[in-house]
């Protein structure tokens, strides 16, 4: 089986094309590299510099490998940026989608596993979130992907294009093998930003808001280990395969950490201090955020195994002890 990725040369994706690979897929990365790394891909995995706006191309593509299905993580994905800069994340995220899909629709390929977010639910009035629950994103970033949520199903009413939509909540830590880690340009996400600090090449840690509705006043998260991610999205490709039908699931930890434990918990790991400044919140970030997974856990057997969170920081900090400079090294 012949595995479209789309962006897989990035953080998420390349982890699961080494779990495409473990599973016997045969993966092949789509990426145009803008802030995918080269390096994320094995050397036995054959890597295509393309764009997803490039309809025909990727149509080319999905005839000339003869590709079964399509794994689509290609998007741009910074929540502030999103705000500042919103139609950047329009174009590349929901004009994108529509390109890869079409050009999907062409080829003759209807089954894809769609890497979306727990952004599309907003700010939610109680937790852990179900993927019942009302959508309401607060971010433009969000909102891109809560519209191809909603273009998934349209084309699945109209053309039977079936599709699981995965919701991440915090996507963390770093495979097994050592070979792939996170590697953002810019960094945003809280726990390689800590890590990079505790290795002296940042001066400080941030907090962006201590006057959240929180015990600790700063924001709460359901960090998930990206190896568990990479697992379930292979469970998703299974059931599409099969004949299963669309689905909507959500992935998470069903645990909470504040930006407070993640630091004093980095602290522990690493066993070194490091300065922590406190700044005013960001907008659109909401207070928490807490996944139910039970839905993909009943359905598709899916229990993460790596993700507590003294593991999920343990394994990032030996990717990033090991390169201190990502994967320019």
């Amino acid at each position: 089986m012949n595995v479209l990725v789309t962006g897989g040369a990035g953080y998420i994706g390349s982890h699961v094309v080494e779990e495409l690979k473990n599973s016997g897929f045969v993966p092949i990365v789509y990426d145009n590299l803008s802030t995918g790394h080269a390096d994320a891909v094995p050397e036995d995995v054959l890597l295509i510099n393309g764009d997803i706006h490039d309809l025909d191309f990727l149509e080319h593509i999905m005839g000339e490998y003869e590709i079964d299905a399509v794994m689509h993580f290609a998007a741009s994905s910074l929540v502030g940026e999103s705000m500042e800069n919103p139609g950047r994340y329009y174009y590349n995220n929901v004009a994108g989608t529509l390109s890869l899909l079409d050009a999907m629709r062409k080829a003759g390929v209807d089954t894809i596993v769609f890497s979306s977010t727990a952004a599309v639910y907003g700010e939610p009035e109680k937790w852990p979130i179900e993927e019942e629950f009302a959508v309401c994103p607060t971010n433009v970033y969000g909102r891109t992907k809560l519209m191809i949520e909603t273009m998934l199903a349209d084309y699945d009413m109209a053309y039977d294009l079936r599709y699981v939509a995965l919701r991440y909540f915090n996507a963390a830590g770093a495979s097994a093998s050592g070979k792939i880690g996170e590697d953002h340009r810019p960094e945003t996400h809280l726990i390689p930003i800590v890590l990079k600090t505790a290795l002296k090449s940042r001066n400080s840690v941030s907090i962006f808001g201590t006057d959240y509705q929180t015990p600790d006043g700063t924001c709460i998260r359901d960090y998930i280990h990206v190896a568990d991610l990479a697992v379930a999205h292979v469970l998703a490709l299974k059931h599409l395969l099969n004949g299963g039908s669309s689905k909507i699931y959500n992935l998470g930890s069903e645990k909470g950490f504040s930006v407070r434990e993640i630091i004093e918990t980095a602290k522990k790991v690493t066993k070194v201090d490091f300065a922590v400044s406190e700044e005013k919140r960001r907008p659109g970030d909401p207070a928490v955020l807490i996944a139910s997974s039970k839905k993909i856990a009943e359905e598709l057997g899916w229990k993460p195994t790596h993700s507590e969170i003294e593991e999920v920081i343990a394994s990032a900090w030996q990717w990033h002890k090991e390169h201190p400079q990502g994967y320019e090294e």
